[in-house]
């Protein structure tokens, strides 16, 4: 142990950062009071599990719940503030305890707790628990990134996003947490889904109920629903596992969110935009383990990890700065104007990306950047043609809430990346349900003799439905026509599965990045079973090839 246990309680501002670290007098006394073994059952006062995230190389994230008694369930308001002591250890019997404090949970930030503990080691296994209320957590296990000048020969990363509890169980967290071989699993968002009961199931309808039972808009209802899905055994080992390292995309709020609004919101019945969003985010602030930064008015999500000298991940937000979606099939998304990321983090990410020391500039992208398009056209010849048609000026694209919704931003980060030469770079997508291998053109109608700035490799849902769900005929059938013609017309697009559910890891050493897809038989079925379908690499200073 090299450092210090520095230690710092995370809040949400005008409420939670008011706080201090440590409670003075009798509080922390009692918390310090407090057995180091389990003095009884841990379930009911630590029913939501534990979780760490955002690991750096001298620090990580911890978090938990603590249900102080019957009445104080996610959301209701009610329970008295409780003392909780948290250790961290390099060994799981708790013998080699390198920090540990006490702090408060209550009833203002529903009873979680979010511990930033700093001075720790570079890449290194530590385990972690609570205690309160004479109970003890189940112990967690994390692990903090490589020291930045350090050179580690191989990273791997479980990749996943849209879970919906309604529309099955979430086996590919339950093989995720199998393994012992992760240095984190980035979620890439819609980790949860605001949908009222059996309003977004799978083939067969819902298989399991959500709570509340109506959608969710206000901050009860986001903190009911945080809870529920943070009840899941499959999330709680696989938490409990490894540490995470999330965005947001849209149902954390509402679907098709944008700056002013969501699809999935009416204002006339449901209140303002402004008020939802932040209900929303409140709620992922205390229910999850990332390290959120509140400045100037601002919560911003948006951020950058670096493992060594070989990989640096950039974590976007593609909601909270969005213009809204343009319609299906107009030219409103030709306007340079409109903007995805908005001003000051496509600032930053082209800066990082452009002129990041890592071999490797990994992107944790919500939605889908590589163009999808029919057909692809290249805007500098195709003018007159889009002019007189109404065509957009790349091609019609079937899903505006992505990147070609949003044209102008994608050539602004994607130009500056051709003109830099710089092509070492991974776009990590969810969103679609579906999963997808590409080379990103700076103009798909262009390649494979024009420029690329890398490659993006999407993930399937863990459970949320997809295109294969919607289309009649039983999967791996009428799909597969599809998916031929999507890449007969989009050539760069050299993989896609629209059926099936999953998860990806992605491994990266120092002469290329390699996704395995893995796809579960039966989300339906608890039980179900996984195996590895597909396999895609791409080679430093290459294009994706299947991998070898």
């Amino acid at each position: 142990m090299s450092g210090n246990g520095i230690v710092s309680k995370i809040g949400f501002p005008g409420a939670l950062d008011r706080r201090t670290v440590l409670r003075a007098g009798a509080v922390t006394a009692a918390a310090a009071a407090l057995p180091v073994t389990a003095a009884a059952a841990a379930g009911p006062v630590f029913a939501h599990g534990v979780a760490s995230g955002d690991p750096l190389p001298d620090g990580v994230i911890l978090w938990t719940r603590v249900t102080v008694g019957p009445e104080a369930v996610p959301g209701s308001g009610a329970g008295d503030p409780a003392a909780v002591h948290w250790e961290i250890a390099e060994d799981s019997g708790f013998t080699g305890v390198v920090a540990a404090g006490s702090l408060t949970a209550d009833a203002e930030s529903d009873h979680t707790v979010k511990v930033d503990v700093r001075g720790l080691d570079p890449a290194h296994d530590y385990y972690y628990r609570f205690r309160a209320l004479g109970a003890t957590s189940a112990i967690g296990r994390t692990r903090t990134a490589p020291a930045d000048s350090s050179s580690p020969a191989r990273l791997r990363f479980g990749v996943v996003s849209c879970s919906n509890w309604e529309a099955g169980y979430f086996a590919a967290y339950r093989h995720l947490a199998a393994r012992d071989d992760l240095d984190a699993v980035v979620h890439l968002g819609d980790y949860l889904y605001e949908y009222g009961a059996e309003s977004a199931g799978g083939r067969g309808g819902a298989v399991r109920r959500h709570e509340p039972a109506h959608e969710i808009v206000v901050l009860a209802d986001y903190r009911i629903r945080h809870g529920q899905y943070k009840t899941d055994p499959d999330l709680m080992a696989l938490h409990a596992r490894v540490p995470f390292v999330c965005t947001w995309d849209d149902h954390e709020s509402a679907n098709n969110a944008w700056s002013g609004g969501a699809e999935n919101h009416d204002p006339a019945t449901e209140g303002s935009w402004a008020d939802r969003r932040a209900a929303s985010m409140r709620a992922y602030s205390e229910w999850m383990p990332v390290r959120i930064q509140f400045a100037a008015g601002e919560t911003r999500i948006y951020r950058r990890l670096r493992f060594g000298t070989l990989a640096e991940l950039s974590m976007l937000d593609l909601r909270s700065y969005r213009d809204r979606q343009p319609e299906l099939g107009t030219r409103d998304g030709d306007d340079p104007a409109r903007t995805m990321t908005g001003t000051r983090q496509m600032e930053w990410l082209t800066a990082g990306l452009v002129s990041g020391s890592a071999r490797w500039q990994v992107v944790g992208n919500s939605v889908m950047i590589a163009p999808l398009a029919f057909p692809p056209l290249d805007p500098d010849t195709a003018a007159a043609v889009t002019a007189v048609f109404g065509i957009p000026r790349e091609g019609f694209a079937p899903n505006t809430d992505q990147w070609d919704g949003y044209p102008a931003d994608r050539r602004r980060l994607l130009q500056a990346l051709t003109d830099r030469g710089v092509s070492d770079i991974v776009f990590l997508t969810g969103d679609i349900h579906s999963s997808w291998a590409a080379d990103v053109p700076l103009e798909a109608a262009r390649y494979p003799t024009g420029p690329t700035a890398g490659a993006e490799f999407v993930v399937p849902s863990v459970t949320s439905a997809g295109i294969g769900d919607l289309l009649p005929t039983p999967p791996r059938t009428g799909s597969v026509a599809l998916e031929d013609s999507v890449r007969a017309l989009n050539p760069h697009i050299r993989y896609t599965e629209i059926d099936s559910h999953g998860y990806g890891v992605v491994e990266i050493v120092p002469d290329l990045v390699r996704m395995d897809w893995y796809y579960v038989a039966d989300i339906t079925d608890a039980g179900t079973a996984v195996r590895l379908a597909a396999a895609w690499e791409l080679p430093h200073g290459g294009r994706i090839r299947p991998a070898g």
